[in-house]
């Protein structure tokens, strides 16, 4: 599919842009210096104010091997915690964005359309082979982009805005997970009741380069993101997955999909009260190991681990780097003789 990408100077009051962040020009260097004179808000001009509604993913599967994903790239408002709301650059006003999931062996055509009306945007995808100087280019503001990957490795991967610097459009919200199902499945896949994504990443002070590159969060996070329609879906919220715990029944066999998208520090996935049965490094069926206590992610890694839960009672879910932990990075498993929440308070750690 050809690129109908649009390259233009475009300026919007105090911000001017000359080129793609690929030309070499820092396209946040004017923004971030304007920003951090009002030491009050590091939000650029052309984004106060504004706060778009969630666009829902798009995917179409229009072949057996082949899929359409649309995807936006937008500027939407995000509570991280009751008192602190980020007006996040986001992936269809989500952060993390939603999960994508396609088949090992799929034709990906996928769409960005930016509508961040100030800065250029992109699309890092994780579980593709393609040329990034080609591929993973910008988009410019208020215009869309085609491109074509495959999808020929099986596993978690990340996803996530490549646009200079990459560590502001990550740390800004611009994350998230691809999950490509393997094409002969898992070895479990018949012993499994549940499946739950989970994703983990880090806030820090609101557009401040310096602090997301030598600061410590202040907030580390789970996320759920729905596998299908129904499931549970949050953002980035402190408190998310204990305030509204996921829901098992005793016995049951769980799948959880990890993905740690940072975008800086590492993750030590660890469930109280079981031991991880199988757990596949990057979701790849071959990177099969057995009777893991902790899976250790780095940032982009990813993991599918199984375990089962054999009896009543809250499973807090945490990285075991507890300093993270203590900054929101728990959830909670409630487990259930049926499977429904009992209303019961939930132990969290």
């Amino acid at each position: 599919m050809r690129k109908i990408v649009k390259f233009a100077a475009i300026m919007f009051s105090s911000v001017l842009f000359l080129g793609a962040c690929n030309a070499g020009k820092d396209p946040l260097e004017h923004q971030v210096a304007n920003a951090k004179t009002n030491t009050s808000s590091q939000v650029i001009e052309p984004h106060k104010n504004l706060n778009q509604t969630p666009i829902p993913l798009s995917i179409e599967r229009v072949g057996e091997h082949e899929v359409n994903v649309e995807m936006t790239a937008q500027i939407t408002d995000i509570e991280i915690t009751k008192d602190f709301i980020y007006k996040a650059w986001t992936f269809n006003g989500e952060a993390p964005g939603p999960v994508i999931v396609v088949n090992e062996g799929d034709t990906i055509n996928f769409t960005l359309k930016n509508m961040d009306p100030a800065i250029p945007h992109s699309m890092d995808f994780h579980a593709v082979h393609a040329s990034p100087s080609k591929d993973f280019i910008d988009v410019m503001p208020n215009e869309s982009g085609s491109f074509t990957y495959p999808a020929n490795n099986p596993g978690v991967f990340m996803y996530h805005c490549g646009t200079k610097p990459v560590l502001s459009h990550i740390a800004n919200g611009m994350h998230g997970t691809i999950i490509v199902k393997p094409k002969n499945g898992y070895p479990t896949d018949s012993e499994i009741d549940r499946e739950f994504v989970i994703v983990q990443n880090e806030w820090y002070k609101y557009n401040d380069l310096e602090d997301f590159t030598n600061g410590v969060p202040s907030n580390v996070v789970f996320s759920a993101k729905a596998l299908t329609e129904g499931d549970l879906n949050t953002n980035g919220t402190v408190g998310a997955l204990v305030d509204t715990p996921l829901l098992a029944k005793v016995g049951d066999k769980i799948r959880i999909y990890v993905n740690n998208v940072g975008p800086n520090e590492v993750s030590s996935f660890h469930v109280v009260g079981t031991v991880f049965d199988n757990v596949y490094i990057d979701g790849n069926p071959f990177n099969l190991m057995k009777g893991l206590q902790t899976v250790m992610l780095p940032a982009s890694g990813g993991a599918v681990v199984e375990f089962t839960v054999t009896k009543e009672g809250s499973y807090p879910i945490v990285t075991h780097q507890f300093n993270h932990a203590t900054k929101g990075a728990v959830g909670i498993i409630k487990v259930t003789k049926d499977g429904l929440d009992d209303g019961s308070q939930g132990m969290s750690h």
